[in-house]
């Protein structure tokens, strides 16, 4: 079973949590007992699971983004106003 990122795993949902860490518990169990064919069921899930906690990490990403831009275009405007004087 491949785990999500710490980065991902710390946006989920108190309740998306407790699913996540049961169905990576029930995939290496089907991994130990050699049915892969099941836990890539499971993985798949897994996988479906993560996709909004995906999407939050991604907006985070985006809105730093966003104050980078405001605070670059805030620092050239006041190293604007001091070239002026």
């Amino acid at each position: 079973m491949r785990h999500c990122s710490v980065q991902v795993r710390g946006l989920l949902t108190r309740d998306e949590l407790d699913r996540y860490n049961a169905l990576m518990e029930v995939g290496s169990f089907l991994e130990s007992q050699t049915r892969y064919d099941l836990s890539a069921v499971v993985q798949k899930e897994v996988d479906l699971l993560i996709q909004p906690a995906i999407e939050r990490l991604k907006e985070k990403g985006r809105e730093r983004d966003r104050q980078t831009e405001i605070y670059l275009e805030m620092k050239r405007l006041m190293e604007e106003e001091e070239n002026e004087d």
